[in-house]
């Protein structure tokens, strides 16, 4: 791997442009636009008060920039620098703004989310859209930026509405048999719409594009249920995380259960590989304190042996959002993999063979697991965990790299490249990219020897 030099970052505001070739980075109120491949500066712009959100439109050609605390949304182009466009939504305030899937509107949510105001960049026009809910997931856009649906509250009742984008005309409405709607999301393909209940209520919901309920599921009751809902690309599987510490994967012929994966602390089948991350000795390695010590710990991953146990946390009982269940899972780009962490073992990430349902590989590291995504273009996971290094896995192996420079860069965050082929990876107060190298197509960072590195 290698890695570009480190450049300053204000809130991690760094997005990839969705056509690659860009990159943009927020420092306090200037937004800094960079080619991807000379990471030379390409537009300075500088907004009105410190930008709190950042988003490319779909197209490359525009850029958002949101100030919250100033009510504020100011909409860059790249094709005309001279251009600007400036939305100020007054004393409604301003909790939340998003492209629309054409690029040429904006979707503003007001404070105590009384309407979603929608400004047109081509006419000028203004619309509205009453009662959206304050939740954890209310606004979806199917892939194909037709529909956007929207989780809505009126009269102390769940619902949802479906609008066609083009002209933001209402096709849908019905209610969402829910006690408090906590999420929607769209399948990849836009034919089905997930809905699950608030945590307290063991409940998701699939809705068809005509608003008919095709299923509902419930695990179990009197406790709490679901944590986390993750799509396959394929729209074919739907990945339930839960409190109690499993993943429920729904099909979408029968939209039954096909089978659970559970986290047991002790990992003992001898045909699941798992890598656990262990510090470098340089005493041992040079016979020799190393002098001055080193900013941080070299690591590396060894294959631990049956039965291994892993680093649990017990939860705190008497405080809310407790450290327990399923709190995130992914599945890799061509559905073969999905990956998992279970919060009350925070030091691991779980990666299991979709196509042959079973657990696949452990990672289990030194310190509790932040981040992982999956490289858009091949079953690669990348992972962070606050610390200086940025670990990757792939079917081949894994591997642990120290970011290098001055100070200690810690690794809070991190997104690819639409081509997979670099990670930005984000700190506190700065970011840099990492760029994987190839050899026909293989990553050499995965060949390590005795399958550690």
């Amino acid at each position: 791997m290698n890695f570009s030099e480190v450049f300053k970052l204000s809130s991690q505001l760094c997005k990839f442009s969705p056509d690659g070739k860009y990159l943009a980075s927020c420092v306090q109120y200037r937004l800094v636009v960079r080619d991807v491949d000379t990471l030379q500066i390409l537009q300075l712009y500088t907004c009105l008060d410190q930008i709190q959100h950042v988003e490319w439109s779909a197209d490359s050609r525009f850029i958002l920039c949101a100030m919250y605390k100033r009510g504020l949304v100011q909409v860059w182009s790249l094709e005309q620098p001279e251009w600007h466009c400036k939305i100020d939504e007054g004393s409604a305030g301003l909790v939340a703004s998003c492209w629309s899937p054409d690029g040429r509107h904006v979707l503003n949510t007001t404070e105590f989310h009384l309407r979603i105001t929608v400004w047109s960049l081509c006419t000028k026009s203004v619309s509205y859209i009453k009662y959206p809910k304050a939740c954890q997931q209310g606004i979806s856009f199917s892939r194909d930026g037709r529909y956007l649906a929207l989780a809505e509250r009126r009269d102390c009742k769940d619902y949802v509405s479906i609008f066609v984008c083009s002209d933001w005309q209402l096709l849908r409405h019905f209610d969402a048999d829910t006690q408090d709607l906590a999420g929607i999301e769209w399948a990849p393909n836009g034919c089905v719409l997930a809905a699950w209940d608030t945590c307290l209520e063991y409940k998701i919901l699939l809705y068809s594009l005509d608003g008919r309920l095709l299923s509902a599921y419930c695990a179990y009751e009197w406790s709490l249920g679901i944590k986390s809902v993750a799509w396959s690309p394929s729209s074919q599987f739907l990945a339930v995380g839960s409190y109690d510490g499993k993943v429920r994967v729904l099909n979408h012929v029968t939209w039954k259960v096909i089978t659970e994966f559970g986290h047991p602390a002790t990992i003992s089948d001898p045909k699941i590989v798992v890598y656990k991350e262990a510090e470098k000795s340089l005493q041992r390695a040079l016979g020799r304190p190393a002098c001055p010590p080193p900013r941080a710990a070299e690591s590396k991953y060894e294959i631990a042996s049956v039965p291994v146990s892993l680093q649990t946390v017990k939860p705190a009982a008497d405080r809310a959002n407790p450290r327990v269940g399923v709190g995130a899972l992914a599945f890799s780009s061509d559905n073969y993999f999905l990956a998992t962490r279970n919060d009350n073992v925070p030091n691991a990430v779980w990666i299991w063979d979709i196509q042959k349902l079973r657990l696949f590989a452990v990672l289990e590291q030194l310190s509790p697991v932040r981040a992982f995504q999956w490289d858009p273009q091949q079953p690669r996971l990348a992972i962070c965990t606050g610390g200086s290094k940025v670990y990757v896995w792939s079917p081949a192996g894994c591997v642990s790299v120290q970011v290098p420079g001055e100070g200690d860069f810690q690794v809070l965050s991190l997104c690819w490249h639409l081509n997979g082929d670099s990670l930005a990876l984000l700190s506190k107060d700065h970011f840099c990219l990492c760029f994987l190298e190839t050899e026909a197509g293989v990553h050499t960072a995965f060949r390590p020897p005795d399958h550690c590195t």
